[in-house]
């Protein structure tokens, strides 16, 4: 139903337009009394062959919302019942901010595909944290970056700032210095900045009775001598997994009109690429490092090779929007009939 009458629908409207309008409908829908609890039994699938203990944590399903999907954390109890084992909201700035200028969300409909260039637009880490007050049953991961008008010099104080206020609002944290979206934040993926900043976190966390995992999203567009010195840093600072991949910059030969737009680049042509970092870090670490596979994802097959490659977790985002708010239980279905 999705595929053949609601998203021809939504493809008509602008992909940023169009998003703010299902998310506001999505709330309306579920105002109707009991229709979470159908859409919940419907969507979810409750099964312990599903369930993953990662980094301390145990999760209900593999099957996660990559950041992004939800920046600002206002649909984490619509988006469970449609059967996610985790929600990764986010990137979360100390400051509200408007991100970069519109136009800058673009299908590929061809590709299955979308090229965003958003630049952290959220609502600030102090209205993201306020609505993070109630308790939610599914994992919350808290996706953190840096304000684009604080220089790389001080950037470090504003992932501190946003660790500090979501530390007792989510189950664990993604630093987020991949996205290309924010100008020189890629420049942060080097070892200095990277072990000056997790010292500083890991200093945080060791005087809390709960220590929240700590895992790194990193770019696609990394050579094999940069990802080896990130891990050794990994490694050295004892943070607990890392996130393959972001977007990337570097485009195959596409096929939709809107190809040459400036930004990420996410969906099917992302798969193969990131499939290559996760099964290279994967057997670089003996598996020992817990890694929640992302990009390209939309059908069960391609979720089953992201883990067979080395994948713990896995992310969805532009697979929700060409497949619907199904693909969930269509990948946890499928994954009852696979062993890892």
């Amino acid at each position: 139903m999705y595929k053949k009458i609601i998203s021809p629908i939504l493809f008509l409207f602008d992909p940023e337009k169009i998003h703010s309008f299902t998310f506001i409908l999505i709330k309306i829908v579920f105002k109707i009394p009991l229709l979470g609890f159908f859409i919940q039994s419907y969507f979810r699938i409750q099964n312990n062959k599903l369930q993953r203990n990662i980094f301390g944590l145990t999760f209900e399903n593999p099957v996660g919302i990559a950041a992004g999907f939800d920046k600002n954390a206002t649909h984490i109890s619509e988006f469970e019942k449609f059967g996610f084992g985790f929600i990764e909201i986010g990137t979360v700035t100390p400051k509200p901010q408007k991100g970069n200028i519109k136009k800058r969300l673009f299908r590929l409909k061809e590709d299955i595909a979308i090229i965003n260039r958003m630049g952290f637009n959220n609502d600030g880490v102090t209205k993201i944290k306020n609505r993070l007050k109630r308790k939610y049953k599914v994992i919350i991961g808290g996706n953190i970056g840096k304000n684009k008008t604080t220089p790389n010099s001080d950037a470090k104080d504003d992932y501190l700032i946003c660790f500090k206020e979501l530390y007792d609002c989510v189950d664990y944290f993604v630093v987020n210095v991949s996205s290309p979206n924010t100008p020189g934040l890629r420049e942060l993926q080097s070892k200095d900045f990277l072990n000056d900043l997790f010292n500083d976190l890991n200093k945080f966390r060791l005087n809390k009775k709960i220590r929240k995992p700590i895992l790194l999203k990193i770019s696609p567009d990394l050579n094999e001598g940069k990802i080896l010195e990130i891990l050794k840093v990994i490694d050295e600072n004892k943070i607990d997994g890392i996130i393959a991949t972001n977007t990337t910059v570097d485009f195959p030969e596409l096929k939709s009109q809107n190809k040459n737009e400036k930004g990420g680049l996410s969906g099917e042509p992302l798969y193969d690429k990131s499939n290559d970092v996760i099964s290279f870090i994967s057997k670089t670490t003996k598996g020992k490092l817990p890694i929640i596979g992302v990009g390209g994802i939309s059908t069960p097959q391609q979720t089953i090779n992201k883990l067979r490659a080395g994948a713990h977790l896995v992310q969805l985002y532009t697979g929700i929007i060409y497949e619907g708010p199904g693909i969930a239980k269509k990948i946890n279905k499928s994954l009852l009939n696979h062993k890892f």
